[in-house]
Order: C-alpha cells, then structure tokens, then sequence
C-alpha cells in the first residue's frame, strides 16, 4: 500500500508511519518542515507539486490542526479553526485534480464533539452534540470533510478520544505530575475520561482501512472510559506514589493561565463509546486503564 499522512511529524503521525513501514508499506508525509527522504513539502492551504504525491496512493490520513493545548484567545481560536479548515479543503482540491485518488480518506476529528457528560454514553448513533467554541470547531471541521462526495472514495472522521502513548500525547505529562505528588482528582474529579492506546489506535485506523463497509463518523476510543478520580489513583498506584494533592477548580484556573492551556482538556467529562468498532469486531489491545498501565508504566 501507498499511504500519506498530511501533517504526520506529529505523535500520531510517526506511530501511524512506524506501524505502516512495519507492515512494508510505502509512507509519504506532508509536512511545513520536511528533513527526510519521504517528507514532502506542503503548506497545509494552498496546491503545490505535493498534489502529485495523491497520485495512486491508496490512503490519505489527515492530521493537520493547531493544537488546542493553548490558551483560547482570538488569535489561537482563528489559528486552531483555519489550520483544520484550510488544510481539509486544499485537500479535497488536490483530490478532485487526481486521476487516481486515494481509496480511502481518513480525516482527525475529535471526541471533544459531543457534550459533557457523565451520565450519557455518546455513541455514533446518540452522541448529544452541543454549542460552544470546541465543539463548533469539530462540526465545522467534519462539516467542511463530508461537503464533496467523491465516487469510490470512502471518507472518515476520526472522533477521537485521549491517546495514551510513551512518546508523547497527554501520557507522559500525567506521570510527570503524579512524580511530582501533584496527582491527586483534578476538579471534582467524577469527569469521565475516554482514552485510548497508541497501539490501538493505530490499529483501528488500519481496521478501517481494511473494512471497505466503514465510512462516516467513527469514535476511535477504549470502551471504558473511567473517572479523572480512578484514573489518577491507578496511575498512582502503578507508579508507586503514595499521595496525590488533588488540584480544586480555582486552582487549575490560576495554573492553566501560567501554562498557555485551558480547563477544559482537564474538566470535560468526555463519556464516549465506540460502537461502530466493536459491532463491526474490532478486538482491543487494552480494553481498561489498567491493561494500558501496565504497558505504559
């Protein structure tokens, strides 16, 4: 297989490109700053000679979007909206110019779609989705994926939740604060946390891939999210720490503000299940926090 990932210098893109060049398939990237032989130069806004590289590939996995590990202020919020915007269009427009278009069409979207939750299970079929800066984001973003269909390209968005890595992701700066004794409940810590293994993500994306039956929305996450409290407290006990000060609402406020970052990737209780995977017998690496601990930890 062909695959290119665009914007895949990333945590999530050099996994997804280790476990295709494990599989002996051919990986291009776009990327704003290529340094290696298969990195190609793009702006993630405008057609360039990086349109060719579309040519009879077989896969495009798109990641391009600012991160929203930033404070949101008017600046950020046009940065974090345009890159997701810009990116999936001037896509599309290299698509519509092929001759042979990639197969399948992979775009990141975001769990963050549906509403805080404790109670409610979002699946694909009854996730609530609701009305703020974060969530009008991701439904403009898949709003702007799904405008043009393409005759034998399947498309999917990508819903995905917390990705749990070594190298890189949220993982490493939850241990860093658990050394530290900060680990204890973040808030009133009953926020529920869905999250999923770097190894399992990528193999749900070449689930997908692999079954022609997938397209449209698609939640990409374990299907057991826990609360921040027993997140933190496992975490704890893995890492043999005895005590965790649990971080109050304020206090999280007066930090995030010292770190460029915002509550909510803290506060919102994102209670989402991945139905589409499971009906269709996806079979998970690590179903349960604790399984990903003892591969993390």
């Amino acid at each position: 297989m062909k695959i290119i990932i665009a914007a895949g210098t990333g945590f999530l893109g050099r996994n997804l490109e280790n476990y295709f060049l494990d599989k002996n398939y051919e990986v291009k990237i776009l990327t704003r700053n290529p340094t290696r032989q298969n990195e190609i130069f793009w702006d993630a806004k405008t057609i360039g000679t990086w349109k060719n590289v579309l040519e009879d590939a077989d896969v495009l996995i798109n990641l391009a979007g600012k991160s929203v590990d930033c404070r949101y202020n008017d600046k950020n919020k046009k940065e974090i909206y345009d890159s997701r915007i810009n990116s999936t269009r001037v896509l599309q427009q290299a698509i519509d110019n092929c001759q042979n278009p990639p197969k399948i069409w992979l775009n990141a979207s975001s769990a963050t779609i549906y509403i805080h939750s404790e109670t409610h299970l979002n699946t694909e079929k009854n996730g609530m989705i609701g009305d703020d800066f974060s969530m009008n984001i991701c439904k403009s973003w898949e709003k702007e994926f799904f405008r043009t269909e393409n005759l034998n390209i399947r498309k999917v968005a990508l819903r995905t939740s917390i990705v749990l890595g070594k190298n890189g992701g949220a993982f490493p700066k939850f241990k860093q604060i658990t050394k530290l004794g900060l680990g204890g409940k973040q808030g009133r810590g009953n926020q529920l946390v869905s999250w999923i293994h770097i190894d399992d993500f990528c193999e749900a994306v070449n689930f997908i891939i692999e079954n022609k039956n997938l397209e449209g929305v698609i939640n990409i996450t374990a299907p057991k999210p826990l609360s921040n409290e027993k997140m933190m407290k496992q975490l704890r006990e893995k890492m043999k720490i005895p005590f965790g000060i649990p971080s109050p609402v304020w206090l999280l406020e007066l930090a995030s503000i010292f770190m460029q970052t915002e509550t909510e990737l803290m506060l919102k209780s994102r209670n989402v299940y991945p139905e589409t995977l499971l009906q269709h017998g996806f079979s998970f690496l690590y179903r349960d926090f604790g399984q990903a601990m003892e591969a993390l930890v």
